[in-house]
């Protein structure tokens, strides 16, 4: 997926300046696709010149008009097709699992507590998901249109977080059962 595509899909869901879309990505789709304020005002200045964004200048006081972007019709055609375009499965690319796979040319003790740390910071993604999940999506039973969407995308995101969670888990204690047999 290109940035363009995260951009159009949170254009579609409502107008916003570059600023209010940079804090989207900040808030929650940054949570699975991120971008700094740089790449997404880059980006939205190009999908300008491709056609697929329109904006609206709106005056301000004692500072610059500000953009008001909106996909045109040539960009819903665009992310409608994307949309409906096969996503091909993305081969694992994991720095810690080839760290892991290499452990016996280094320090068990050093790979064990950068584990402990990744599944740290893992389990606080855990908790931010299942906590913007109970407060966002109290009944997701009655959820339909972008609301369930949005709470699909965010479930993956949980049990994406808890399999990592749990495989640090596994991966700790084979390597520390190991480390106590050395």
């Amino acid at each position: 997926m290109a940035l363009e595509h995260a951009i159009m899909v949170s254009l579609a869901e409502r107008p916003g300046t570059g600023y209010e879309i940079a804090r989207q990505f900040d808030r929650s789709i940054g949570h699975f696709w991120s971008a700094t304020h740089q790449q997404v005002y880059r980006t939205l200045k190009k999908l300008h010149v491709d056609g697929l964004v329109d904006f609206e200048p709106v005056a301000q006081d004692g500072r610059p008009d500000k953009k008001v972007y909106q996909l045109s019709d040539d960009g819903r055609e665009a992310l409608a097709k994307w949309v409906s375009t096969p996503t091909p499965v993305t081969p694992l690319r994991n720095e810690l699992g080839v760290k892991i796979r290499g452990a016996e040319h280094g320090d068990l003790a050093s790979i064990i507590l950068e584990l402990e740390q990744y599944r740290t910071n893992n389990q606080h993604l855990l908790d931010f998901y299942r906590s913007s999940a109970a407060r966002d999506y109290p009944d997701p039973d009655s959820l339909t249109g972008r609301k369930l969407h949005q709470y699909l995308v965010l479930r993956g995101g949980i049990r994406a977080a808890t399999g990592v969670v749990e495989w640090c888990d596994e991966v700790i204690a084979g390597l520390g059962k190991e480390l106590k047999e050395h």
